[in-house]
Parts: C-alpha cells; sequence; structure tokens
C-alpha cells in the first residue's frame, strides 16, 4: 500500500468510526425515549401525561430522522472506500490546498493523523462544492481566501 493509499485509507476509517458513533448515539438516545414513554403510567393529571407523551413521540421522531441521515451517509461514505486518486477533485478525493486538506466524503470535521489536520466534507458542502471538478493547479476563492489546488489524492 503506497502512502497515498493508506493515508486516505486513515482517513476513510476516522470517518467511518465518526459516523457508526453518530449512530450509536442515536440508536441509545431513541432507546431511552422508547424505554421513558414505556415506563410513564397515566396520572390523574391526562394533560400532563398527554403533553409528555407527545414530547417523548416528538423526540423519538426527530431521532428516527437523525438516524436515518446518519444511515445516509454512513452509505454514501462506503460508496467512496475505493476511489482512486485522479487528475479532477470528487466524492473520495483527498484535497491538498494552499490553505488546508480536504477528504470529499462526510461532514465530519477536523481529523488529525500524525499531527496533521485534515477536514472531512461533504460534496455538498459549500467548500466541498468550491472543490468538486477542480485540477492541480487551479484555484478559487472562498470566504475571501484564495485557495490554490496543490495536488489531488
Amino acid at each position: 500500500m503506497s502512502k497515498t493509499t493508506t493515508l486516505k485509507a486513515q482517513l476513510y476509517q476516522l470517518c467511518l468510526s465518526f459516523i457508526q458513533k453518530r449512530i450509536e448515539n442515536i440508536e441509545y438516545s431513541l432507546q431511552q425515549a422508547r424505554q421513558a414513554s414505556n415506563d410513564d403510567t397515566k396520572s390523574s393529571a391526562g394533560d400532563k401525561y398527554e403533553t409528555t407523551r407527545e414530547m417523548m413521540q416528538q423526540e423519538m421522531d426527530r431521532n428516527s430522522k437523525l438516524l436515518y441521515e446518519a444511515g445516509q451517509q454512513k452509505i454514501a461514505l462506503q460508496q467512496i472506500e475505493n476511489i482512486e486518486a485522479a487528475n479532477i477533485s470528487k466524492n473520495g478525493s483527498l484535497v491538498i490546498t494552499s490553505e488546508g486538506s480536504f477528504y470529499i466524503s462526510i461532514s465530519a470535521g477536523e481529523l488529525l493523523i500524525a499531527g496533521q489536520k485534515y477536514y472531512a466534507i461533504s460534496q455538498a458542502a459549500p467548500i466541498g462544492k468550491a472543490l468538486m471538478g477542480k485540477k492541480i493547479g487551479e484555484s478559487f476563492k472562498f470566504n475571501g481566501k484564495e485557495y490554490a489546488v496543490k495536488e489531488i489524492l
């Protein structure tokens, strides 16, 4: 395995861990909400009971939506696991610019490997959109800064 392949594999694994942890946290929250809903018994204050139950239902619905979105992110991430380096940046590329290194994958934020910062970003994020389709040597402006593409891995 080349150094580039190893670096991208490490970034991929960090993103996968990030999304897996997110899924586990959401599933735990859902389980807690279900448990609380099941444990809640009808009290003499009927309106209070119904309000509490409705709030728990809204929380479960919100967590279900988050769980679905996290699952979609995991699927999207799995589709780029073995993307080869190309002359043009695309989903799965590691783009080294004059202003930072960006792994176009999922929005997982800042990742550290051997003390070096990388940013896992979605292609739908504003910076991701700006990076898509760029070639080595091209530059673009984002938030008032000039970014020059140095390398695409």
